[in-house]
């Protein structure tokens, strides 16, 4: 094969501010696959990253996913919050651009100018609820960051719960980055729930799954065994940092890393990489294709991982718990379509199993 073909690559992740960590860890993924595309003799194209930093700064996103587009890239890998992805869409849309976004979010999209190879609600959310409510009881309490991420999810976990004749003790927001959760954690304390819902971001997160788990030590009936957290977003990346705050945590993805290692650190750092090589295979071949519209890239999907009426993947659902201080699997489903919309009937979860103690 002769010289590959350079092609950019725009790379739009915050390497600083309260989400950082899940940042670092998507860039990880993305980069290292764009080393691996660039090394592999079967594909006939290289990337060339033009890598800009939003500096935690919403704002900044769609000035600087701007300038990536006009500067002659036509696909953009990175973006970590729903507000960041949303700021984006309208810039995509002028350049016919597109946004790899490798990040769990939460449904209700399918932009013709994205693909999300990370899960949604069918596929983390639900199945979480599935799990939490015969096995703890139908009695929450939802958290979550005042923007889209944490209004939406916890919309749909609202449904869920009470389709389940379940009941929610409480709803929680804070606005994003902010660490004053001592009210909550109060509420908490005394709503007593069976299971908390935690939509919190970054360093809210952080302080929240801190405080609780002082609770917890303070009242058992609030420990982890009894009322546990569950999450839709918390992977190994941000492990570290909650230094053991975190333990007995519930949460839900695609991949956790086996406890004799592998491949990836997460599964942040697992869809940008698989997000990068899909482009690379789509692209191989092809001389201009990376031009072409998202539509006319994927074609009808055969033989790719991109579904091309929705731009979504098909994902496993694992419920996995920190023990340790690593993530276990507590339950496995096996692969299925991303259902953005939720047009897809699913049974209710099963009753709590209750009895009588004398």
């Amino acid at each position: 094969m002769g010289a590959k073909r350079p092609i950019k690559l725009g790379v739009l992740y915050s390497r600083s501010g309260d989400y950082a960590v899940l940042s670092e860890a998507s860039r990880a993924g993305a980069m290292a696959a764009i080393a691996a595309v660039n090394a592999d003799p079967a594909l006939d194209l290289c990337f060339q990253p033009v890598e800009c930093d939003p500096k935690g700064n919403a704002d900044a996103y769609g000035p600087l996913c701007n300038d990536i587009l006009a500067g002659g890239a036509r696909h953009v890998i990175g973006c970590v919050t729903s507000w960041s992805r949303k700021e984006v869409i309208p810039v995509l849309e002028r350049h016919g651009g597109t946004l790899w976004y490798p990040l769990p979010y939460e449904g209700f999209e399918a932009s013709d100018h994205v693909v999300y190879t990370h899960a949604c609600p069918n596929q983390h959310l639900l199945p979480l609820l599935d799990w939490v409510l015969p096995a703890h009881g139908p009695r929450g309490f939802l958290t979550g960051s005042n923007y889209i991420w944490g209004w939406e999810m916890n919309r749909l976990a609202r449904e869920r719960i009470t389709a389940a004749a379940g009941e929610i003790l409480g709803e929680r927001f804070l606005p994003l980055g902010s660490r004053e959760v001592g009210r909550i954690v109060e509420e908490i304390r005394h709503a007593r729930p069976d299971f908390i819902l935690n939509n919190l971001v970054g360093t809210s997160s952080y302080a929240f799954l801190t405080a609780v788990q002082a609770l917890g030590r303070d009242d058992p009936a609030l420990a982890p065994g009894r009322c546990p957290i569950l999450s839709c977003n918390l992977t190994e990346a941000e492990l570290p940092a909650l230094r053991g705050a975190c333990e007995g945590l519930v949460s839900a993805g695609p991949y956790f890393r086996p406890a004799e290692g592998g491949a990836f650190a997460s599964s942040i750092e697992a869809a940008a990489f698989a997000a990068v090589r899909e482009l690379a295979r789509l692209l191989h071949g092809r001389p201009g294709a990376e031009a072409a519209s998202l539509a006319a890239l994927l074609g009808d999907g055969t033989g790719g991982m991109i579904d091309p009426v929705t731009h979504h993947t098909a994902l496993p659902a694992i419920i996995a718990r920190v023990e340790g201080g690593v993530f276990c699997a507590l339950k496995t489903l096996p692969a299925m379509p991303g259902d953005p919309y939720l047009t897809h009937p699913r049974p209710a979860p099963a009753a709590p199993q209750l009895r009588v103690v004398s």
